[in-house]
């Protein structure tokens, strides 16, 4: 019985511990994320051998002031990343906490991980359906891998404000402006999944984008004023219409009802009267049958 349930207890550790088995501290990327990371290199060399030892002579003579020098602090949210001689360190980004650096061979750049939002300009675009319109957007992005940052662009957040602009115009040229007016949802997950895929190499992570405002021309919010304005007349013009149908339909009804019964049609007549003598009137009109008259007609000739 031990033999059969010691595997199966182990493959669950091993799945367990799977999810977690290529992560690093600070998610840092393996070295053929970076540019150049591939290329064959011949190690620093006999000059970079001395001036390491040189840089490692000065620490321990000028110890203990030295460590004012080469002991850095960066904080929760950053992370520094170390060259040496021109040479990206192994073991990716240094934080949070501290870490030591060798003089005069050593340099390093802090990156902040912290969420940034940027504001993308108005920009005029001409849509699908040959409208121009003015159409800005709120970006929010971070820094997800520190030393890809550094080592992949120049400079990652100047990029990502560039690319955003060029983004929000190549998306918003391929829809109707019905679209871009009824449809903001789906533009804000277009554009946060093609800029997200696009700054993956950069080491950038795109956690949002939203249209704030879309600008229409003077002359086209008169039109689109003008058109809404004669959509609604038409619309009430077939209600009234309807109305009209429908109310002649149940005057029809009613007739039918009336004359089938002469009485039904007197008191019909004295509900009116009723009605009018309700009102406070001075004039009471009362309505006599044709055929009353008629008949009185016939009796004097």
């Amino acid at each position: 019985m031990s033999n059969r349930v010691t595997p199966e207890v182990h493959e669950e550790v091993e799945l367990m511990a799977d999810p977690y088995a290529n992560q690093t501290n600070g998610h840092e990327p393996g070295q053929g994320d970076i540019i150049g990371a591939g290329e064959p290199t011949g190690g620093i060399g006999l000059c970079g051998w001395i001036l390491t030892a040189f840089s490692w002579f000065i620490v321990i003579c000028t110890f203990p002031l030295s460590l004012c020098v080469c002991i850095k602090v960066v904080q929760e949210y950053e992370r520094a990343v170390i060259f040496r001689l021109g040479r990206l360190l192994t073991g990716g980004a240094k934080g949070p906490g501290i870490f030591f650096v060798l003089p005069c061979i050593e340099s390093y750049t802090k990156v902040d991980l912290r969420t940034v939002s940027f504001d993308v300009p108005p920009q005029e675009i001409l849509t699908k359906d040959s409208v121009t319109v003015s159409v800005d957007a709120v970006v929010y992005y971070r820094v997800n891998n520190a030393t890809i940052s550094i080592a992949n662009v120049e400079d990652a957040n100047g990029s990502t404000r560039l690319l955003a602009q060029t983004t929000l115009r190549n998306v918003l040229g391929t829809k109707n402006l019905a679209e871009i007016l009824s449809d903001r949802e789906g533009i804000s997950h277009h554009m946060q999944s093609s800029l997200d895929e696009a700054t993956d190499p950069w080491g950038i992570k795109v956690e949002r984008v939203e249209v704030k405002d879309v600008r229409l021309p003077v002359q086209l919010q008169r039109a689109m004023a003008a058109e809404a304005e004669a959509a609604r007349e038409a619309r009430a013009k077939v209600i009234a219409a309807q109305g009209e149908n429908n109310a002649s339909r149940a005057l029809k009804e009613a007739a039918d009802t009336l004359s089938e019964s002469p009485t039904a049609l007197q008191l019909r007549y004295l509900q009116t009267l009723n009605t009018i003598s309700a009102e406070k009137n001075s004039t009471i009109i009362f309505p006599l049958p044709i055929d009353l008259l008629s008949s009185m007609v016939a009796r004097k000739k």
